[in-house]
């Protein structure tokens, strides 16, 4: 009996594990997909970091199910690899880009002196973006050396959080994550290319994959997505 109940409980532990859904998404989606994840049927893993450095590690054979990149570049370098399933691509989402500073701040333009915080303007989505509509506005040559270049949008919040930054541009969804900033001033949407959040199931996942993302385009997702601040893609 004792053996019997050991190899049940193998068997549902070995069933949950397979049945758990790894899902790679950028760091500006972490509390509105933990929501929609805890609100979702069954188990849901997900890893967030800079869209440049998912795609990487997918690239690199990491066994994600599903990628939810924050621009459409690295869902086309994916794409150029036959690394996803070509049908289930979809844009799920939108945001939009906005001036954060530290909460007690009584400032509301880029100071003369101090770093501008950023995600990676190189690599990271919203830090390109960033870096399109200074351009756009003239001011990337003066602030190129100013800028604080973060490995990915969360991480260029902290540096305004915790004042290490007089500045920053982030996510207008992560700056209404953060208590300890506030908004300054939000950009203009045609000062960059548009923010579009696209969704793929990955090559080899399993069928559930294609009901999950079903669900991040249903109505009760978007309901969360929507409580976050973003624009949910219709």
């Amino acid at each position: 009996m004792r053996l019997l109940l050991a190899l049940l409980v193998a068997v549902s532990t070995a069933a949950c594990a397979q049945e758990r859904m790894l899902v790679f998404a950028a760091a500006s989606l972490k509390n509105a997909l933990d929501e929609a994840n805890a609100a979702y049927g069954a188990p849901v893993v997900a890893s967030y970091a800079a869209s440049s450095a998912l795609a990487r590690q997918v690239e690199r054979g990491a066994p994600a199910q599903v990628f939810i990149s924050a621009d459409a570049e690295w869902m086309d370098y994916l794409a150029r690899k036959s690394l996803l399933v070509p049908s289930t691509r979809r844009n799920l989402l939108g945001n939009r880009l906005v001036w954060v500073v530290p909460i007690n701040s009584a400032v509301d333009a880029l100071p003369a002196t101090g770093r501008l915080a950023l995600a990676d303007p190189q690599h990271v989505p919203a830090g390109k973006y960033a870096k399109a509509a200074l351009e756009k506005l003239g001011k990337w040559n003066s602030l190129e050396k100013r800028i604080a270049a973060a490995e990915n949008v969360r991480a260029a919040l902290a540096l305004v959080a915790r004042g290490e930054a007089p500045m920053g541009i982030v996510y207008e969804t992560d700056a209404r994550a953060e208590p300890k900033v506030r908004i300054a001033g939000r950009i203009a949407p045609d000062l960059h290319a548009p923010i579009v959040y696209p969704a793929a199931v990955l090559r080899g996942a399993p069928p559930q994959a294609q009901r999950y993302l079903d669900y991040l385009g249903g109505a009760q997702a978007a309901a969360i997505f929507e409580k976050h601040g973003f624009h949910v893609v219709r």
